[in-house]
């Protein structure tokens, strides 16, 4: 039994190591040191990345915003922290804080100077999905970290750093912070600002705890107490950072598992055959439902009201619109119904009145070869029936066996057999 375990420990151990595949670290460090500077092509590179994600969040074009996210340097810096405090190499944090500050400011001026002269101001689900930060964003920031510092410091890269990028989404905040910049809407600022300061903190926390899974070197000439303040000044801004984030999801959460309360008491207690709810909303304490069709009773609002509890909607009154407003709506819908009936009477009656100028040329055509003396035959609608008016080339009397077969072929071609034939 010991030895199955201890041979199950060995096979997690070779296909989870780490250290076998670590590069090294002196070339690690010179790579994040030189992806933390912004200055020329870096910055450049920045702020038209920044355009680029402003124009995807102004049209709501999802394939742009992911454009400039797999163009934006962003993750240099925000690495470059993690990695100096991993290892105790405070110059690198100060010039990572440092150009991480710089980057930042450049790119809310960017896209707040965007959206001033931008004529498109209206807020679209795009820019909107980045206000409201969540756990949910926590956990991808720090995932997506952590695949990202293990793609930089191990040798079977891949593909992992675009991923990255676009799954920790450090343009979109940026952009939106500068639209509620630009429009005056502090809440959007507040909220995107948020969003970006938790990838910020999470992707360099994943960074620091990458670095000590895969046994860097620390600088040894700093003191215990010195990586011990740290270490709490980092616990603080962790927690700082999350407390905010845990409260928007817990209301998300109980706002979502209230709106399925409402929907089930609505579907399953007052939803009957002949009544059709309009609406229904939550004000203040109470539920206002919008009801038309056959009326809910007093007894049935009451016995409905009374099991509200079992939905958790102990709390709240039951307030059903309907009588006088119903029979408006019903009044309404009727006149729409007669509407749309008359509607198809006049349509199918102007059909069968403008079908017969079709007809009368079809049949003139091939009367003429079939009855010599026939010059013209035209068909159409007189007080409700249907006539055949023939002329004749010449004014004598046509032989009355001719008469009869040309009205014979005329209701059968019409296929009238009732048809009246005037024959001048």
């Amino acid at each position: 039994m010991k030895l199955s375990i201890r041979n199950f420990g060995d096979s997690l151990k070779y296909y989870f190591n780490l250290l076998s595949d670590k590069e090294d670290e002196r070339q690690v460090v010179e790579q994040v040191s030189a992806g933390v500077v912004f200055r020329g092509t870096n910055l450049w590179i920045l702020m038209f990345a920044i355009l680029i994600a402003s124009l995807g969040l102004n049209v709501n074009s999802t394939a742009v915003i992911i454009g400039a996210m797999l163009i934006s340097p962003l993750m240099g810096p925000i690495i470059g922290m993690g990695l100096g405090v991993g290892i105790n190499d405070f110059d690198l944090l100060k010039r990572a804080l440092k150009n991480y500050g710089v980057a930042t400011l450049i790119s809310v001026v960017t896209a707040t100077l965007y959206f001033l002269i931008s004529p498109l101001s209206e807020a679209r689900s795009e820019l909107l999905a980045r206000t409201s930060p969540t756990l949910y964003d926590v956990l991808i920031a720090f995932c997506g970290g952590a695949a990202g510092v293990l793609a930089l410091t191990t040798k079977s890269k891949g593909q992992v750093i675009p991923g990255v990028a676009i799954a920790t989404a450090l343009m979109p905040p940026l952009c939106t912070a500068g639209y509620g910049l630009a429009t005056a809407q502090w809440s959007y600022f507040f909220g995107a600002f948020y969003l970006f300061f938790i990838n910020t903190v999470f992707i360099a926390l994943s960074t620091f705890l990458g670095v000590k899974l895969l046994r860097f070197h620390t600088n040894p000439s700093l003191s215990p107490e010195r990586v011990q303040y740290g270490r709490r000044v980092i616990t603080v801004i962790l927690i700082v950072t999350l407390v905010p984030a845990a409260v928007m999801t817990v209301n998300i959460v109980r706002q979502n598992i209230f709106e399925r309360n409402v929907a089930q008491f609505v579907d399953y207690e007052l939803q009957q055959s002949g009544t059709q709810i309009l609406s229904k909303k939550v004000e203040h304490d109470t539920l206002r439902v919008v009801a038309v069709g056959r009326t809910i009773t007093d007894a049935e609002i009451a016995e409905s009201s009374s099991r509200m509890g079992r939905y958790s909607l102990g709390g709240y009154a039951l307030d059903i619109i309907q009588g006088g407003d119903n029979s408006q709506y019903l009044s309404l819908i009727n006149q729409q119904s007669n509407l749309n009936v008359q509607l198809a009477a006049l349509s199918a009656q102007l059909s069968s009145y403008t079908q017969y100028d079709t007809l009368s040329v079809r049949i003139a055509e091939e009367a003429v070869p079939l009855f010599p003396d026939v010059e013209s035959v035209a068909v159409g609608r007189v007080g409700g029936e249907t006539v055949a008016l023939v002329k004749l080339k010449s004014g004598d009397e046509e032989p009355a066996l001719e008469m009869e077969q040309l009205q014979t072929w005329l209701r059968v071609r019409t296929r009238q057999p009732e048809l009246d034939v005037i024959v001048r």
